[in-house]
């Protein structure tokens, strides 16, 4: 099988391409932030321009916390980062983040818990659920949002008002799709998915689509659920049965790495192939990472890229939390970014109040170009990103570009 070193794929055909006047780029070049994962709260002196305050949402506790201190963790980098080099527009920037633990209504009520505390702009949420329950509020409200990593279609609404850093989910379903049939990486294809959570389906069922338009053979698709996320030993056997060659697997890495521990003791070994919520499988607790050798991954982030600006952060990330940045991480920190941008294109003060702000930045962020570390990103009207992923391989308990 002979493979491109990084394929960059194009998401034109899964994603509408709209094009605005660009703005001010940024190199976006990380240092090394000054507060604790346990913080959720980041204040400082309000600068000569006062104060902007960006609230965050997602989950610090439970079974998600991984993605929501990650999220928290990039994002603070990026505000202490911004606040050395003069704020935005002479503003002091402040962050606040609420754990939502991956819930609708505690969402709901950590939306309204930074509204009390101030909130100008939300980077949130972290996962698709309870974006879908905040964006409700802040259309109502006006409210500007950046979700990092809410890849639901449902996350933006349709108010204008929200906009994404990461892929959504039909785009990666087709993406993913599109490049197993060009590099033929598998004639039997089984799925593995989880039918209770909105990413996994979402991205599952686009990756359907797209496969049987493909004529790709998908001999096996075998759900679970969040209440039976432990035992894979049916689903795999089944795939096993059906002469599954290749896995796609549409789900988190905490379930992967059970899925590759499973697989190895039935002596199931296809070629396993995953998307962005992945990354972060070599970090698992006691995960003997021997197992995951071959999997590849389709994700705009590739943390041991020779690009300075994701070589500056990632060391910066290390430097303070003592541990390799996950994709989550980078996009909270394009995200952060991508506000100050907005926030500059569209001469943003302290003194406006939210729903101005909002109505400022809906233009903004169209007219803006972001060099960040999950790409170059560009957005559309409809709050889409424009940005190309890559499909990386683990090789030898690292993440590498695909040979």
């Amino acid at each position: 099988m002979k493979l491109k070193k990084i394929l960059a794929l194009s998401l034109a055909a899964a994603m509408a391409l709209s094009l605005g006047a660009c703005g001010n780029k940024s190199d976006s070049n990380a240092g090394s932030g000054s507060n604790t994962a346990a913080q959720s709260d980041s204040t400082g002196g309000s600068g000569e321009g006062g104060t902007l305050k960006i609230g965050g949402i997602g989950p610090l506790t439970g079974d998600n916390a991984a993605y929501g201190i990650a999220v928290q963790r990039g994002a603070q980098i990026a505000v202490d980062e911004i606040n050395a080099a003069g704020g935005i527009n002479g503003m002091t920037v402040e962050f606040s983040m609420e754990d939502d633990v991956s819930d609708e209504e505690t969402a709901v009520n950590a939306y309204n818990a930074l509204k009390d505390w101030g909130m100008q702009m939300l980077l949130g949420t972290v996962t698709s659920a309870p974006c879908i329950a905040v964006v409700a509020e802040t259309a109502d409200d006006n409210m500007f949002q950046l979700t990092p990593s809410g890849t639901a279609v449902e996350c933006l609404g349709d108010a204008g008002n929200a906009f994404r850093v990461c892929f959504s989910d039909p785009s990666q379903g087709t993406v993913s799709a599109d490049y197993i049939a060009e590099n033929s990486l598998g004639e039997k294809i089984g799925v593995i998915y989880n039918s209770s959570d909105t990413y996994s389906t979402g991205i599952y069922e686009s990756f359907a689509a797209e496969a049987e338009s493909l004529g790709l053979n998908i001999v096996a698709e075998e759900a679970f659920t969040a209440d039976s996320k432990s035992d894979f030993s049916v689903q795999l056997q089944k795939c096993k049965d059906a002469g599954a060659d290749l896995m796609f697997l549409p789900i988190y890495y905490q379930e992967a790495s059970l899925i590759l521990q499973q697989a190895d003791k039935i002596g199931f070994a296809p070629t396993f192939f995953g998307v962005d919520g992945m990354d972060g499988v070599l970090g698992v607790e006691n995960f003997d990472t021997s197992l995951a050798e071959g999997v590849m991954l389709l994700t705009p982030f590739f943390v041991n890229s020779e690009e300075e600006n994701v070589k500056s952060f990632v060391s910066g990330y290390e430097e303070t939390y003592g541990e390799t940045p996950i994709q989550f991480a980078a996009d909270a920190y394009d995200g952060i970014y991508a506000i100050k941008l907005a926030a500059e294109q569209a001469g943003i003060t302290a003194d406006m109040s939210a729903s101005d702000i909002c109505d400022a930045m809906k233009t903004a962020m169209t007219e803006i170009e972001l060099k960040g570390v999950t790409g170059t990103i560009r957005w559309t009207e409809d709050g889409e990103p424009n940005k190309e992923p890559m499909v990386l391989i683990i090789e030898n308990g690292q993440y590498a570009e695909v040979e």
